[in-house]
């Protein structure tokens, strides 16, 4: 879904996002691109098979180049954890641990309260083929978990690391979308009644209103269904439009025949 805007401030705080042994540019860079989307920066590399830089990454990053740029490479995931102090680690799969458990939403929020005092935190990520091993969940503070299905749990890396940066950006308030519709004002009344009126003389006149008994009741109708539209001032003058378009042309074909 395209919607960069280059003039907007880039968003450059949260959690660092730690990938543990890398197998794929790839995989790095849709990992740089999610973070970006939700203003992410702090990426770290523990080991990329591939090595680092890696041109691959920057061209799957589509863009994101700053968190590219600013990504640290580091041997073990030791290093890469030593200076914060609320480490998560992500895992699909139940473990042998007695470290505490949370969701995705509940961890989210936990980063942010923990990052609002000043507090490092980051959140480890496994390798593609089988995630992270038992030595780095004991570096781990606590383990997130994804709601999947469990007969089919396994995760993308970059799908991984969208899931927790959005719940990231969502503890702050920023759930809602994006940008919104601009508000418009409804119609007055005096207009949407001459609207009205202007329909129902057309009706009558092609015999909508049929049989006469029921008139009332029908024309009350169409004026409720009308009404809940709750038509601007604009759609108003449209829709009258409209019907002087069709008034013309049911003129000029009734003197064709």
């Amino acid at each position: 879904m395209a919607g960069t805007n280059r003039s907007d401030v880039n968003l450059a705080e949260g959690p660092a996002i730690i990938l543990c042994e890398p197998q794929l540019g790839e995989n790095i860079g849709m990992v740089a691109r999610a973070m970006a989307n939700f203003g992410l920066s702090d990426l770290r590399l523990v080991s990329p098979r591939d090595g680092w830089p890696n041109e691959r990454a920057r061209a799957a990053a589509s863009r994101a180049d700053h968190v590219i740029d600013a990504a640290r490479l580091y041997e073990t995931a030791a290093e890469a954890v030593a200076d914060l102090t609320y480490v998560l680690a992500t895992t699909a799969r139940p473990r042998d641990s007695l470290k505490p458990v949370r969701g995705p939403e509940e961890a989210g929020a936990e980063l942010r309260a923990r990052i609002s005092v000043g507090q490092g935190a980051g959140i480890l990520f496994g390798r593609e083929r089988f995630g992270l091993n038992n030595d780095e969940i004991g570096l781990a503070d606590e383990i997130v978990t994804f709601p999947v299905n469990p007969a089919f749990a396994s995760l993308n890396i970059a799908q991984a690391v969208l899931l927790m940066s959005y719940e990231w950006m969502k503890s702050g308030g920023s759930e809602g979308p994006r940008f919104t519709a601009p508000e418009v004002a409804p119609a007055e009344k005096e207009d949407l009644q001459r609207f009205l009126d202007h329909l129902e003389g057309m009706l009558d006149a092609a015999g909508y209103f049929h049989p006469p008994e029921k008139r009332s009741a029908m024309s009350q109708k169409v004026r409720t269904i009308l009404t809940k539209a709750a038509f601007s001032e604009g759609e108003v003058r449209t829709l009258r439009g409209m019907l002087r378009h069709l008034e013309r042309r049911m003129a000029q074909a009734g003197r064709r025949s």
